[in-house]
């Protein structure tokens, strides 16, 4: 993906979000925040048997930040939740498709780190 086009990946995941909103009655939730640039991102999710069976998402911040919510939900539904529990921060990045500054690695990594969280305690 050249960095043309994963800037319009981007913009489009911030645009138009997949899985937005909130769950009723989530099998667990967890908000997390990036203290430095006040980014949030907010996670219920819905599993069953081992499998990611529905994840949304809401928050606010920059458009690194919420649209690696919506890439990585949309990437995580419906696998198996120890093969979300391996997945990589470099992994990660590499879905997102575009080289970021260490600043920007952090936008994009909150969601990971709070999926991450939420598979740890479940």
């Amino acid at each position: 993906m050249t960095d043309e086009n994963s800037a319009e990946f981007i913009l489009d995941h911030y645009k138009n979000p997949r899985n937005h909103g909130v769950i009723q009655n989530p099998s667990s939730s967890i908000t997390e925040m990036n203290p430095l640039c006040g980014d949030t991102v907010h996670f219920t999710v819905l599993i069953e048997n081992g499998i990611m069976k529905d994840i949304k998402f809401i928050g606010q911040g920059c458009s690194i930040s919420q649209a690696s919510a919506s890439i990585l939900s949309e990437y995580v539904l419906n696998k198996n939740i120890s093969d979300i529990k391996n997945m990589t921060e470099t992994d990660f990045l590499g879905l997102i498709g575009m080289d970021l500054g260490p600043n920007r690695e952090k936008c994009a990594l909150l969601s990971l780190n709070a999926l991450k969280k939420i598979l740890d305690s479940y």
